[in-house]
């Protein structure tokens, strides 16, 4: 079966083979020294064999004395050689990673965005290191020796054609033990590795939700299911390193007895006269030599078989989220004028089905759009695909739609650019250890100390951070720890801020704000639409929409209804049901009574046109 020219080209730019690729002048390298370091290996044998066949019989104490420093030396020079071999190994592991490392952390923010969650958000990480732990052990040098296995037992049957056949047939059974290494270990280490994922991401998952398994009494029951996880990790490793060790003993016990066999064989020729005694020596030195890379493949199977596992499982990775190499993208001017939604359809990552479809509005600069709906509508999911997080279904087809700042979608950003023209507020408030002034200026080294005071500002925080016992330099701990739930929604609305992005999006922003709190975001998202960018409010409380102009209503992942404030909620108004109790006698489908399945109940709004806009 022939693979697609596409498919070539995307495996072509695929980071972790180019990187091998580059390496290709350091492989030939090695290979050249592991062809002088094999001839250097004969070194001993013929040593033996001109002792034995010449001293010994000449008594000749200066030819001992010449042919010892002969050996001497190429023993120096072989030494020499192995040292630099395994230096230059070393340094192309280090080589692979720093061309991949970046790509690797990019897979590792881009994995739960654009496909289904692994057990194990950090084995790309471990795949990166079990390829440069590999190149750096003694794995790969023997894959570069077994090459000259032909020729030590072509010498060998120089010797005698006997020993010859005895060396090819003791290479064979080393070679079908090692075929039998890889069927047997193959499976086991695979098995190994999902339990391993497994494990840790309970782990994590495990240290993330301390307070709930604490306070719910979930600590025996988690630690239950963490033994279980354990146990079979365990006996996984357990299968796979004693299938491994069991073939390296195997092979170990055949690669003694080879090489006495050998000796016995040469003995037996002295005796009928076909060889010299110093033949003997120098047939067991070299099947010796033969026979190691095989036996040295054997014993390091199990790493080889690992970084074959994790450089596949990498080239998968790569594929499946569009990284490769390629030229640098045009840089495109920062937006200043539209947002435009076209037929959007978004599903979660590894979902088929749309949680949104038919999604189309356009906003212009110094416009408030509030998003309302009920929960399950599809609201963070429009606010996730708006700031670039979740992408249209079929964009490459451009069959999911399209979201335009200036006419341009977003993927016609690289992702750290249009980062700057956007600010975004998730539901879910993540801040980052560091100091507060490094989260509000989203860790940029060259941020200016005015620029991270006006977003604070802005966000109507500085107050609050200035009162704390080392201001702006006051640490964060991982997720915020030490600072309540509206300290980190505030400071995160500044981060939103900062930079002034065209594009400010917040997705529940006053869930875990005060009366004071609302106040600020209400003045941050007139400042926003001041300074002539688009604000988009997801919102369940009305306190939100004070400062938006637009309303957009969802329900069941659809557009119902876009326009001015006043004229959406008032539709909202007439369709919330009345204040008392439904009678029994009410109809339960509240489609049928009348109601639009995107009414809001319990939202309390007043109409007032003298206030410079909707309240």
């Amino acid at each position: 079966m022939m693979s697609h020219p596409a498919d070539k080209n995307s495996r072509a730019a695929n980071p972790i083979v180019l990187a091998l690729r580059r390496c290709r002048a350091l492989f030939f390298g090695v290979g050249v020294f592991s062809g002088l370091i094999n001839l250097l290996a004969l070194t001993g044998s013929f040593y033996m064999l001109q002792v034995y066949d010449r001293v010994l019989p000449s008594h000749s104490v200066p030819t001992l004395i010449g042919l010892t420093i002969l050996m001497a030396g190429l023993y120096i020079a072989n030494g020499l050689l192995d040292l630099f071999r395994v230096r230059i190994m070393s340094r192309v592991g280090v080589r692979i990673d720093n061309e991949v490392r970046e790509k690797v952390f990019q897979a590792l923010h881009l994995l739960p965005l654009k496909v289904r969650p692994t057990a194990d958000g950090l084995q790309p990480i471990r795949d990166l290191d079990q390829i440069r732990g590999f190149f750096s052990g003694m794995g790969p040098t023997a894959l570069f020796d077994l090459p000259w296995v032909p020729i030590y037992l072509g010498v060998v049957f120089l010797l005698h054609p006997l020993l010859g056949f005895f060396a090819f047939a003791g290479a064979l059974l080393l070679i079908c033990l090692t075929l039998l290494t890889e069927r047997r270990t193959t499976a086991p280490m695979q098995s190994a590795s999902r339990s391993g994922a497994q494990r840790l991401a309970f782990g994590e998952e495990t240290r993330r939700n301390a307070e709930v398994i604490r306070a719910l009494g979930l600590e025996r029951r988690m630690q239950q299911r963490w033994e279980s996880l354990n146990s079979r990790h365990l006996s996984d490793q357990l299968s796979a390193s004693d299938a491994a060790a069991g073939m390296g003993t195997v092979s170990k016990v055949l690669r003694l007895f080879l090489q006495s066999g050998i000796l016995g064989l040469g003995a037996y020729l002295v005796i009928e006269g076909q060889v010299s005694a110093g033949t003997i020596i120098a047939a067991s030195i070299i099947m010796s030599r033969a026979l190691a890379p095989i036996e040295t493949a054997t014993a390091h199977w199990r790493g080889f078989v690992g970084a074959r596992q994790s450089y596949r499982r990498l080239i998968d990775l790569f594929q499946s989220l569009g990284i490769r190499h390629s030229g640098a993208m045009v840089s495109l001017p920062k937006p200043a004028i539209t947002l435009s939604v076209q037929s959007l359809a978004v599903a979660p990552p590894g979902e088929p089905r749309p949680v949104i479809q038919g999604v189309s509005f356009m906003l212009a600069a110094g416009d408030g759009l509030g998003v309302v709906g009920p929960s399950g509508s599809g609201k963070s999911t429009l606010a996730r695909a708006l700031v670039g997080i979740w992408q249209p279904m079929g964009q490459h087809l451009r069959m999911g739609g399209s979201i335009r700042l200036d006419g341009a979608t977003l993927d016609q950003w690289e992702p750290d650019e249009l980062g700057r023209h956007i600010g975004y507020l998730p539901q879910d408030v993540a801040l980052f250890a560091g100091t507060i002034a490094e989260n509000i200026a989203r860790f940029d080294a060259e941020a200016t100390s005015e620029a991270v005071v006006a977003a604070a500002k802005s966000a109507g925080v500085h107050d609050m951070i200035v009162q704390l016992p080392d201001g702006y330099q006051t640490i964060v701990g991982e997720g915020g720890a030490g600072l309540s739930a509206g300290q980190r929604q505030r400071l995160a609305l500044a981060r939103a801020l900062y930079g002034d992005p065209f594009l400010v999006v917040l997705d529940e922003p006053n869930s875990n704000l005060d009366a004071t709190g609302e106040a600020a975001l209400t003045d941050a998202i007139q400042s926003v639409r001041a300074r002539g960018g688009i604000a988009i409010v997801i919102a369940h409380r009305p306190a939100a929409l004070a400062a938006v102009d637009k309303v957009l209503a969802m329900a069941n992942g659809q557009l119902q209804a876009f326009g001015p404030k006043s004229e959406v909620l008032r539709q909202v108004l007439q369709a919330a049901p009345p204040a008392h109790p439904a009678s029994p006698a009410s109809p339960p489908n509240l489609q049928q009574a009348g109601r639009p399945p995107w009414a809001m109940s319990g939202l309390k709004i007043v109409v007032d046109s003298d206030a410079g806009g909707d309240k």
